[in-house]
């Protein structure tokens, strides 16, 4: 029967074990011997107590010692591999952390893509409410005071309707830098009490829109994308305006913030 590797047959401590072995059976054969040889061992087994545990004391000291230092180098040999193990069990610990950690990240941001996915549908609806209200804006500035035929105008809600949301706000934008007078760019959305609820609901909206889209991007990559858009132009026009005007009209509260048809 083949032995299992184990205690007396691992490679690293079994020469010592049986040097211990050879050496103990050595000394026992050395010591019969001088029994034998020397003393007898009829005379042996006649010694007194006392004479005879001296002489087994002094023959057996030195296997004791043998066998105390085999015992500290297999024990020294077991607390390395018992100092191996904890280390591997300390890295495989680290691992399993530094994983737990990338789950965690790789969590984080499938729930922040998850709030991007939303907010972009969200932005999408928002934009069109803000093409709405800048067509109105339009109309009470320009159409109403015979400045846009009526056939551009019904050609620019066709664009609008046609899923161009910022139609109206590149014109906006447009007719805002034309005009040189500043009185002018301030009766543009503030001229009027229909222009002011216009102008403050555009801007209401579109700073709620400015505070979700910081709360799900913390690169700004899309904060700043809206401000770069005509949309993001006209709230940049029209918020100094809006500063400068007076609190009847530049209040959304008092003005209010929809049209009662």
């Amino acid at each position: 029967m083949t032995p299992s590797r184990g205690f007396l047959f691992d490679e690293a401590v079994d020469w010592r074990i049986w040097l211990g072995l050879s050496l103990t059976v050595g000394w026992l054969a050395l010591g019969a011997m001088y029994i034998s040889t020397t003393i007898g061992w009829g005379k042996f087994s006649s010694l007194p107590a006392a004479e005879l545990g001296s002489f087994l004391e002094g023959a057996f000291a030195p296997l004791a010692f043998l066998w105390l230092v085999i015992g500290y180098f297999l024990q020294q040999k077991e607390l390395e591999q018992n100092t191996d193990a904890l280390l591997a069990q300390a890295e495989e610990i680290q691992r399993s952390a530094e994983q737990a950690v990338i789950q965690s990240e790789k969590m984080a941001q499938s729930e922040i893509h998850a709030r991007q996915d939303t907010f972009l549908r969200i932005l999408k609806t928002v934009y069109a409410e803000l093409g709405s209200i800048t067509g109105l804006l339009f109309i009470s500035s320009q159409a109403g005071e015979g400045r846009v035929s009526p056939e551009e105008v019904s050609q620019l809600f066709s664009m609008l309707s046609a899923q161009d949301t910022e139609t109206f706000s590149r014109r906006l934008v447009t007719t805002h830098v034309q005009i040189s007078d500043p009185d002018e760019r301030f009766a543009l959305f503030y001229g009027t009490e229909v222009r002011a609820r216009h102008s403050n609901n555009f801007i209401f909206s579109f700073e709620r829109l400015m505070r979700r889209a910081q709360e799900v991007d913390s690169d700004d990559m899309i904060r700043d994308s809206i401000l770069a858009s005509a949309h993001g132009f006209v709230y940049r026009i029209a918020k100094p305006h809006q500063t400068n005007a007076p609190k009847e009209l530049a209040d959304y509260k008092i003005t209010g913030r929809f049209i009662n048809f």
